[in-house]
């Protein structure tokens, strides 16, 4: 059949009338000209892209060992003095506290709040939190804020804890306190990852060292995820326990590398790690090099943590998931309760974060507490942010999360401190053009009242500590019998050159080593490249090769994709065959001993309790006690906590309203916050006798009608008052006994 048809098309009229001009009918049919060129062209863009490719990794190599010549500085975008370094302190520590310059064009207000950034030490270098313009560092820099940022450096100081690291950052804090002791309230402080739990461990030890706490992308619920998804989580179970991390200690002379943390985390997506870096570098080589290599220069350092401080972290962090539970000590001391912190608490968390997912960055709050009740009932504010789809990085570095969540974060920092007690989410809109008075205000933010039933909805219910406190229990064990027989052999074979010469031969190490200048084989490129790229003939976007190209690659990322699948399931399973509740887990444990692991939040003493419900009973007795500013601080917790949430426009407009009126203008930020805080709890104790005694606060009907005109002009702040803030107003006016009318 195919034979009959190749024969009619030659003997087709349009076949004779191409042998009358001399045209052979074949290049009709079949275009063997173009393509040729098409295949030509091709071929001459893909060498030349492999050509400035390879010179990229051979950049990305040196880039790595100048870096580490120069004992691996931070990578930040931005000048900066060191105001403090720890390696000199009594208890030292490799960290210092440095000041960040703005750029030409931008200053700061050294009586603004200072903010305070601390990078993860978790393998990489620091420098995460700064490395871009519109990072968290230049976020804070352009909103006019004094911003400094927490550093480490390579090697940890002889034997350094945990507690001699968490002292440090204390005087840190305390030094940027003193250096700015006219600025709106005590300096916010941000924490990336890791160091979200360090920070938020200091401020449980540190009550009142700091203002808001900013958790962003912070494990602080380790067991906690999705069924079928997080599969980092079960990594330290298959292994055996901590008992590998003691191992790598050990070898590494009493230093665990870096390097091994960020082998887990390239081992985590296989598919980006092993084809949709390098082949997005490669695809677009003429955008994408600058990019790649910026990047590169934060992933390729690798820092070093002593073996007490990566055991800690391992046994009660991960393993232990002990933070939450109150059984972390710091140098021997009291355990951490977080229900001590009484600083405003915001944690931003991605759903497409596998690293910290928000189950690990959200659950701690219903395990801690219980209830939101139980949150005020602490004087506490939290507040969650989330994303919808941002990866862990994104959360720290990406422009579009810089330009919306921490833009608005930041912005309303100020009034997060004074937020009455309880449970918030910050939900950002985008706001359309010409509704705001300024142009850069691009996202409109709203603290909406949430109950931890919304953050339980999150999770899929699925009884973690089932399977992971017995794998808890197999890892002391293994621990034990590792440091009782194993251990003291390796410790005595090791030397600190041989740990040096095994870290240098680490593979991520090694790899970009080879490829780079110390290899013979690349010199060529550097003759090659600067050739190419004036030589450079990039294919058209339509050339059929390309189109063949780009289609092999998207089946290469669903195969690594499908066996990351395949590999992360059969880990899960495999897992909770072993640690599940029918398994180890009915030997280890009984049910009672896992629904005290799970349910049994920190329970504070008799004492402790009587204390905080006298302080209850005292804020009731209170109710009717107090002037003008206690009046109108009752009367805007009253509207916040009645509408259903307030947003940014709307606490601006009540900002400025308390600047104009004589009476409240010349209050402190600690008297405002404390105001509001104490009519808060007393709307949400008894908001009926709260709002009925609000008369005997504001005895004088121009008082009454002042106080009301303010908390029209916060729902008058976006523009328009809606249905529950109206009925709000107008409950107050009947008590206030004012006309409705005015």
């Amino acid at each position: 059949m195919t034979v009959n048809l190749f024969n009619n098309l030659l003997e087709s009229r349009d076949a004779a009338d191409a042998r009358e001009r001399g045209v052979n009918p074949l290049e009709m049919f079949f275009p063997f000209g173009a393509v040729q060129n098409a295949w030509s062209d091709y071929l001459i863009d893909a060498s030349q892209r492999s050509i400035l490719f390879w010179d990229t990794l051979r950049e990305r190599g040196n880039a790595f060992l100048e870096h580490g010549a120069k004992g691996q500085p931070p990578i930040l975008d931005f000048d900066y003095d060191v105001v403090l370094d720890a390696r000199g302190f009594d208890r030292p520590a490799n960290y210092a506290l440095l000041r960040i310059h703005p750029k030409p064009g931008t200053s700061v207000d050294p009586n603004k709040r200072p903010f305070v950034i601390v990078d993860p030490r978790a393998g990489h270098g620091p420098g995460v939190g700064g490395m871009k313009e519109d990072s968290q560092v230049g976020v804070s820099l352009h909103a006019g804020q004094p911003t400094y940022f927490v550093m480490f450096y390579p090697d940890p100081m002889p034997g350094q804890t945990l507690g001699d690291v968490a002292a440090a950052e204390a005087r840190f804090i305390e030094k940027v306190t003193q250096l700015h002791p006219d600025s709106e309230g005590k300096p916010c402080v941000i924490g990336n990852c890791q160091a979200g739990w360090a920070v938020m461990a200091l401020s449980a030890v540190e009550p009142g060292l700091m203002g808001p706490v900013v958790i962003c992308g912070a494990p602080m619920s380790y067991w906690a995820g999705a069924d079928g998804k997080n599969p980092m989580r079960y990594l330290g179970g298959l292994a055996g326990g901590a008992w590998i991390t003691a191992l790598l200690c050990d070898l590494g002379g009493g230093k665990f590398d870096g390097a091994n943390l960020v082998a887990n985390f390239e081992r985590l997506n296989p598919a980006n790690t092993l084809w949709v870096k390098h082949y997005n570098l490669y695809a677009n080589i003429d955008s994408e090099r600058e990019r790649f290599l910026e990047f590169e220069r934060w992933w390729t350092g690798f820092f070093l943590l002593n073996k007490e401080e990566m055991t800690q972290i391992v046994n009660d962090l991960f393993i232990g998931n002990k933070l939450q539970r109150g059984g972390v000590r710091l140098n021997g001391g009291a355990a951490l309760d977080l229900k001590d912190i009484t600083a405003p608490i915001v944690v931003f968390a991605s759903g497409g974060d596998n690293i910290t997912p928000p189950q690990q960055a959200l659950n701690w709050i219903v395990n801690v507490y219980g209830s939101e009740e139980e949150i005020r009932r602490h004087g506490q504010t939290i507040i969650y942010c989330l994303h919808q789809d941002i990866g862990h990085l994104g959360i720290f570095v990406s422009g579009k999360v810089a330009q919306k969540q921490h833009y608005e974060i930041n912005e309303t920092i100020d009034f997060i401190d004074t937020l009455p007690p309880g449970l918030y989410e910050l939900v950002i809109e985008t706001m359309p053009e010409g509704d705001s008075d300024r142009p850069q205000d691009r996202y409109l933010s709203r603290f909406e009242p949430r109950a931890i039933a919304d953050i339980r909805r999150l999770d899929d219910g699925e009884p973690e500590a089932g399977f992971f406190a017995p794998a808890k229990l197999v890892s002391d064990l293994n621990r034990q019998f590792y440091e009782a027989f194993i251990g003291p052999w390796v410790r005595m074979l090791m030397t600190e050159p041989l740990a040096a010469t095994l870290r240098e031969l680490h593979p991520l190490r090694l790899q970009y080593r080879m490829l780079s200048d110390e290899n013979p084989f690349l010199w060529p490129l550097k003759a090659l490249a600067p050739m190419v790229k004036e030589q450079r003939r990039p294919v058209a976007e339509d050339n059929p090769f390309l189109s063949a190209e780009r289609r092999f690659s998207e089946s290469a990322i669903a195969a690594l994709d499908h066996y990351r699948e395949l590999r992360d399931r059969t880990r899960e399973m495999l897992f909770k065959a072993i640690y599940g509740p029918e398994a180890l887990g009915a030997f280890l444990y009984s049910e009672e001993d896992l629904a005290i692991e799970k349910f049994a939040p920190i329970v504070r003493s008799k004492r402790e309790q009587a204390e905080l419900d006298d302080a209850i009973e005292r804020a009731k007795g209170r109710r009717d006690q107090g002037g003008f500013a206690e009046g109108w601080a009752r009367i805007v917790a009253t509207l916040m906590l009645g509408s259903g949430g307030i947003n940014e426009l709307e606490l601006e407009a009540g900002r400025k309203a308390r600047e104009q009126h004589p009476k409240l203008a010349r209050l402190s930020v600690a008297q405002r916050k404390r105001l509001l805080k104490e009519q808060s709890r007393m709307v949400q104790l008894d908001p009926d006798r709260a709002i009925g005694t609000l008369v005997e606060l504001l005895p004088t009907p121009e008082e009454r009608r002042e106080a009301w005109s303010m908390a029209k002009a916060i729902a008058l702040g976006d523009g328009a008052i809606d249905p529950r803030q109206q009925g709000v107003l107008d409950r107050l006016s009947r008590a206030l006994e004012l006309d409705r009318a005015a």
